[in-house]
């Protein structure tokens, strides 16, 4: 094989011209490689990875942990996202899910420009990409949606208003009632335990956090209606069903969603966290 057709290595010298190369104010800035498309706001963290060889794979680890969802509303009619990033969740979602209408609420007018980029699908009967503040969207939206997804991330992180009691207050009242909250956290985000008694003072105990598929992010879970999580034995039922559907290893999911009601309630852990 010709050595300057060597994917590897083409795509380690793509990485490194942009690492020499990539702003650092916060440009969304795309970096292709023969094997993956990705958007990063910085040259540390990439905020969005695409298979070229399969654009709607969920690539990045807690992008499928947020599917866990699925086990809660197997078949919403409507989901909303806050935050658009390269598109992972809502391609999937798109494809996976015909049935679903998706609105998607992205802040930042230049990510929106990348969306051709990511294969992102044009806006129609059951597609809506709009520029505004998630927040202030959330408040005023009127559909009622079963699934708000939350991964808002600037090049400083996530928004802290993304984290607070207003926010999971209005996410509330907007959800079908028996509507999920999904939001990401990054691992290394000390205020976790204050976005978690926020999540507390206003769905009570019917939530549930823990490691992402990847360890690298936290995925919270936070639902209306029962307050109770089924059994696991019939997550894990539901799993094998979905299964059947959705390349993903929601068997996994399950148990992490058990084992994450357990771990939302260990203080220890949390305080030593956000010391």
């Amino acid at each position: 094989m010709d050595p300057t057709l060597d994917p590897t290595r083409t795509s380690f010298e793509a990485y490194l011209k942009f690492l020499s190369e990539a702003p650092d104010d916060g440009t969304p800035t795309v970096l292709e490689t023969p094997i993956a498309i990705s958007l990063h706001f910085d040259a540390l963290a990439t905020q969005s990875l695409m298979s070229r060889r399969d654009p709607d794979k969920l690539v990045l680890g807690y992008t499928r942990a947020m599917m866990g969802f699925l086990l809660l509303q197997p078949a919403p009619t409507r989901i909303s996202m806050i935050g658009l990033g390269g598109g992972s969740l809502l391609k999937y979602c798109y494809r996976h899910l015909p049935n679903t209408k998706f609105v998607a609420i992205e802040i930042d007018r230049a990510v929106i420009a990348l969306r051709d980029a990511f294969h992102i699908p044009a806006d129609d009967e059951r597609l809506e990409v709009v520029c505004a503040d998630g927040v202030e969207y959330v408040k005023r939206q009127e559909a009622r949606p079963e699934v708000i997804l939350v991964d808002g991330f600037l090049a400083h992180g996530m928004p802290t208003q993304l984290g607070s009691a207003d926010f999971y207050a209005a996410c509330h009242a907007r959800l079908a009632d028996d509507g999920v909250l999904v939001a990401n956290f990054l691992d290394g985000d000390a205020d976790i335990p204050f976005y978690m008694e926020a999540v507390r003072s206003v769905f009570g105990d019917a939530f549930s956090i823990s490691p992402s598929e990847d360890s690298c992010n936290y995925t919270l879970f936070a639902w209306k209606g029962a307050q109770a999580l089924p059994s696991l034995d019939e997550l894990l039922m539901r799993a094998r069903i979905l299964e059947s559907t959705h390349p993903l290893n929601l068997r996994s999911a399950a148990r992490r969603l058990k084992q994450g009601k357990r771990l939302a309630a260990d203080h220890n852990f949390w305080q030593k966290l956000a010391g």
